[in-house]
């Protein structure tokens, strides 16, 4: 059997050489070869929670013991709460996923391997559904199991999925060689903060995207909302001037409530995420604000229409017209009444333009995709990604990793990716993450053969 991570052998000589022994005995006994586990999901969730991978004995020839061990320690080196439960082709599979996220209770991206087919489910918290969708389906044409599994994991990883590995997997289940434990002094002694440093790296690199997303979305925020107020200003509206009635007061109360709220939902944001509810907010106050300056000016009320695509700044929108960007294939875009008049004219829209990583300024859809949940607030549904296709924030907004890290897929920006992955719940969890085509169709693992992408 090989040797456990040096994280699994600097914990046991960290303790009293009575205690260490018995700890390796136990973890000896718990790993020999010949273990038998029956074949309930509450065997299986228990594993899980001790290491990241579970091959049920019936299901052995489809990935071994030491194939088991090298993906597990993949999982764990990198930190995420990716679970893999390897199970014979008659396992049953009513309900399979939630029971089985309810039986582990921990937060986390779930995969299973059963006979020859493949599915996977995860907490909105940690991917979206089309995030999954995506790893799903780049591998359902994999037929080795060992490549199949190991390529998911890779590709889910590189998906940078919100959380942690759960704190039972540092201790584990997986054996240590009497050769192992005889050179683990050496080891500690030459590199056992290193690797301790080593397992943790994944986790910081992926805080720190995050720290420098929202850093740059809280300067194009910051814009926002300084904007709207001195719209707010310019108003110059007074609840008892002559004139003003319920509606009125209705109206203006919501904006100022609106700028408020935007206030404090900022400040309040630690990540990428967060700021769609900031945009989103500012969105319907901007759009109190019209209905306030159409009931003052005695002009029928504005329908309820996207911000104008060029810069939510310039308000509601009140058209749609055809506009091709520099690079990209024409698509029609709400515009406010100040764009449409200037594209009428021949001549180039407000557009806004934002930061880049590289530096200099560049058209927010242009600019990369930290700026993909600024936009989803003021767009989100259905509408952003028909307005972005062709574009750099388009294009990276379809990709699992994007999905993962900021929050979104195409047409689910409701969907946001927390990053609380780990979590212990119990059964305390949105169900419906594991549902919608989960093993309902009398039971059929992913409805007729249908394994649905995740959804």
């Amino acid at each position: 059997m090989k040797g456990a991570p040096v994280r699994r052998l600097f914990r046991l000589l960290m303790m009293p050489l009575a205690a260490m022994t018995f700890a390796a005995l136990a973890v000896l006994t718990v790993a020999a070869p010949g273990a038998h586990a029956a074949t309930d999901l509450s065997t299986v969730a228990t594993a899980l929670r001790e290491s990241p991978v579970y091959v049920d004995p019936a299901a052995s020839d489809l990935l071994s013991r030491a194939d088991a061990d090298a993906l597990a320690d993949t999982i764990k080196d990198a930190d995420e709460p990716i679970f893999v439960a390897v199970l014979p082709a008659g396992y049953p599979t009513q309900d399979l996923f939630r029971n089985l996220r309810t039986e582990t209770g921990v937060t986390g991206l779930y995969a299973v391997r059963l006979g020859d087919r493949f599915d996977a489910r995860a907490d909105s918290s940690v991917l979206s559904r089309p995030a999954v969708a995506n790893l799903v389906s780049a591998v359902q044409g994999v037929d080795d199991p060992k490549a199949q599994l190991n390529d998911f994991v890779n590709d889910a990883l590189r998906s940078n999925p919100g959380g942690t590995a759960p704190s039972s997997w540092s201790g584990g289940d997986e054996g240590v060689d009497t050769g192992a434990l005889a050179v683990a002094g050496a080891v500690v002694a030459a590199g056992g903060a290193g690797a301790y440093a080593l397992v943790r790296r994944n986790r910081r690199r992926k805080e720190e995207e995050r720290r420098e997303a929202l850093a740059r979305l809280a300067v194009v925020v910051d814009e926002d909302i300084t904007a709207f107020g001195e719209e707010l200003d310019r108003l110059d509206f007074h609840p008892a001037e002559p004139g003003a009635d319920d509606a009125m007061r209705a109206d203006y109360e919501r904006a100022l409530d609106a700028y408020e709220q935007a206030k404090s939902l900022m400040a309040a944001a630690t990540r990428p995420e967060e700021v769609r509810a900031v945009t989103r907010t500012l969105e319907d106050g901007r759009f109190s604000l019209a209905q306030l300056a159409a009931r003052r000016e005695g002009r029928p009320l504005p329908e309820r229409r996207a911000p104008c695509f060029f810069d939510p700044r310039h308000g509601p929108s009140v058209a749609d017209v055809l506009w091709t960007p520099g690079v990209g294939t024409e698509r029609e875009v709400p515009v406010c009444a100040a764009d449409q008049a200037r594209l009428s004219d021949g001549r180039d829209p407000m557009i806004r333009e934002v930061d880049t990583v590289s530096g200099g300024r560049r058209p927010y859809w242009d600019a990369g995709p930290a700026y993909g949940p600024w936009a989803g607030g003021y767009y989100g549904g259905a509408l952003l990604p028909g307005l972005l296709v062709g574009t750099m924030l388009g294009s990276m907004m379809a990709t699992p990793s994007y999905a993962a890290m900021y929050g979104s897929g195409y047409g689910d920006f409701g969907a946001a990716s927390g990053y609380g992955g780990g979590d212990v719940s119990g059964a305390d969890f949105d169900t419906s993450d594991f549902g919608g085509g989960d093993f309902g169709g009398g039971g059929d693992f992913g409805g007729g053969g249908d394994f649905g992408g995740g959804f």
